[in-house]
């Protein structure tokens, strides 16, 4: 390839992405022009990062801010004085660590269950495509629409005692665990990764007599990994934050996780010592979300969630 032409396709490369904007090539070669619109995105870059930043940095302020301080000075980021020594004290005084080993159970149990069954489901209506797909895939549609609050008396009622099964799973994991399943988004956008990869692909590998199986593990799965990361980050997301189902299955104090504990606790703990738990309850998340964040970026615009 002949260096003008090459010359040519980089030049073009780098006209290209602005020209799919607002501005054309040509304003973006105007001074005044490019120079306000790169302070536009500076300062709405640094708002998003403020506003984001802000909620976070009061929660650190109160942790460790002693309660008179709190009442007095609610608005104040700097607390006076600072008591860095709030955090282990909260740990040690609400059983933060026991509680926060309940949630990390519940967690993974939700996320391995919701992962299986999220994959096989999406596999089966997209790539299996057995002749009554069409009416399960409208029946997860339709779910989507029922409120979670409107079968929360039917979903007890199952686990209090399971059908053909003549006993019950409440106060235990499970009770949490098998619901979690059952979430008709994650499959439905599971599905709609699957049905992107060429058929060409199963038809080849059954052709050199792979089972469906087969197709599933060693084709399937190895190049589903962004949408993974994302199923992976919403079910642990939802599952980190669930406080209604798990305080309505789960009524031994032992077994709880965080998120219903703190709030059990709040009428007899000190306001700061309450806060440090949340604060605490809140850095495992934004420590996944950070190390998988290019994955979930990635797997989202494959699902086409982008718009």
């Amino acid at each position: 390839m002949t260096a003008p032409l090459l010359t040519a396709r980089r030049r073009r490369a780098r006209t290209e992405p602005r020209d799919r904007g607002i501005l054309s090539a040509h304003d973006w070669r105007r001074p005044a022009v490019g120079t306000g619109w790169r302070l536009v995105h500076i300062v709405l870059f640094a708002g998003l990062i403020g506003f984001g930043a802000i909620p976070l940095v009061w929660m650190l302020r109160a942790a460790i801010s002693t309660t008179s301080d709190l009442v007095n000075r609610p608005l104040s980021l700097i607390p006076e004085p600072a008591l860095w020594e709030n955090i282990p004290t909260a740990w040690n005084l609400l059983d933060i660590g026991q509680y926060l080993g309940n949630t990390v159970v519940l967690v993974l149990g939700s996320w391995v269950v919701q992962l299986v069954v999220s994959t096989t489901a999406g596999f089966a209506l997209a790539v299996i495509r057995p002749w009554y797909g069409r009416f399960v895939y409208g029946a997860f549609l339709v779910t989507l629409f029922v409120p979670a609050t409107v079968t929360l008396i039917a979903l007890y009622l199952t686990v209090l005692d399971l059908p053909l099964l003549g006993f019950g799973i409440t106060d235990t994991p499970w009770a949490v665990w098998l619901p979690a399943g059952a979430n008709a988004f994650t499959i439905l956008l599971v599905k709609q990764f699957f049905e992107e990869i060429p058929r060409e692909l199963f038809e080849a590998a059954q052709i050199d007599g792979a089972g469906w199986f087969t197709v599933f593990w060693r084709i399937v799965l190895p190049m589903s990994r962004p949408i993974i990361a994302v199923v992976s980050l919403l079910a642990i997301m939802s599952a980190w934050k669930e406080f209604l189902w798990p305080l309505i299955v789960l009524t031994d104090p032992e077994t709880q996780p965080l998120a219903v504990a703190l709030p059990r606790l709040a009428q007899a703990t000190n306001p700061a010592y309450l806060i440090s738990g949340l604060l605490i309850a809140s850095i495992p998340p934004i420590i996944i979300f950070l190390i998988f964040q290019r994955s979930i970026v990635r797997g989202i615009g494959f699902t086409g969630l982008k718009g």
